[in-house]
């Protein structure tokens, strides 16, 4: 998965499941943000106790319990990233030990809000003598819903961080991805992933209900329709324009 997602919301409050919600306190336009960055992204969490939902900033990046402190997880970050958690791999790894992200798939299963996000399509770079080499152009490509809302709902997976040398804590998430459908094949064509998206009543189920491991499972490897998507590309230098999301021609850039 690419690393860059977008949020475009502007009104002071939000209507979830039918409950509107107060949101002038969060800083919810971010046409992009780099998830290396490792900034707080607007996440929306079930209040078992008042029957409630709650938005909130929290880190980006789900940070597992035997990271102790700062200078473990500066060092840690070397070798992982804990930005994204696979559906097929929530329980376990691949090796079928308990993953970092069974606490959250359990006790923190939390809704990403997004506008949309981007993604890199590797096209085959043509030689002088007109045939394709091996080497590729990496074309970046905005990604929304055909319906193209103001917010959307990615599964999201969250666990709260205790820095144990500061004696803090924090609360962490990770987005859920599964295989790309369609649409997503022919973008994410290196890869082939996607983030989990959920239409509303699936974000309720995902978000309230008393779940199964089974029904977990199954949800994290939801597929959203190709149909109800849609991708177009973007200049390469987006991450820096004011309308990042705009539109870009490139010159024989094959159709999707």
């Amino acid at each position: 998965m690419a690393h860059y997602n977008s949020c475009r919301i502007l009104q002071p409050r939000l209507t979830l499941f039918g409950v509107q919600k107060e949101v002038s306190g969060l800083r919810l336009n971010r046409p992009v943000q780099n998830g290396f960055e490792f900034r707080d992204w607007p996440v929306v969490k079930y209040l078992a106790d008042k029957k409630d939902f709650d938005i909130n900033e929290i880190h980006w990046e789900y940070i597992p319990e035997y990271i102790h402190d700062e200078f473990e997880l500066r060092e840690a970050r070397i070798m992982n990233s804990w930005l994204f958690a696979k559906g097929e791999s929530l329980f376990k790894n691949e090796r079928g030990y308990a993953s970092t992200y069974r606490e959250g798939a359990l006790y923190g299963r939390c809704l990403v809000l997004s506008s949309g996000f981007f993604e890199w399509r590797h096209i085959p770079v043509i030689g002088k003598r007109g045939k394709p080499l091996a080497q590729t152009e990496k074309i970046p490509y905005y990604i929304t819903l055909k319906s193209k809302p103001e917010y959307f709902f990615m599964a999201g997976v969250s666990r709260i961080w205790t820095n144990h040398t500061r004696s803090q804590s924090a609360d962490s998430f990770a987005i859920v991805t599964t295989e790309a459908n369609q649409l997503m094949s022919l973008v994410n064509n290196e890869k082939k992933r996607m983030p989990v998206i959920f239409n509303e009543d699936l974000a309720l189920k995902w978000l309230t209900s008393n779940l199964s491991e089974n029904e977990i499972y199954h949800l994290a490897n939801y597929k959203y329709d190709t149909k109800d998507m849609i991708a177009w590309p973007v200049e390469k230098g987006f991450i820096n324009k004011s309308n990042p999301d705009e539109e870009f021609q490139y010159d024989n850039l094959p159709a999707l």
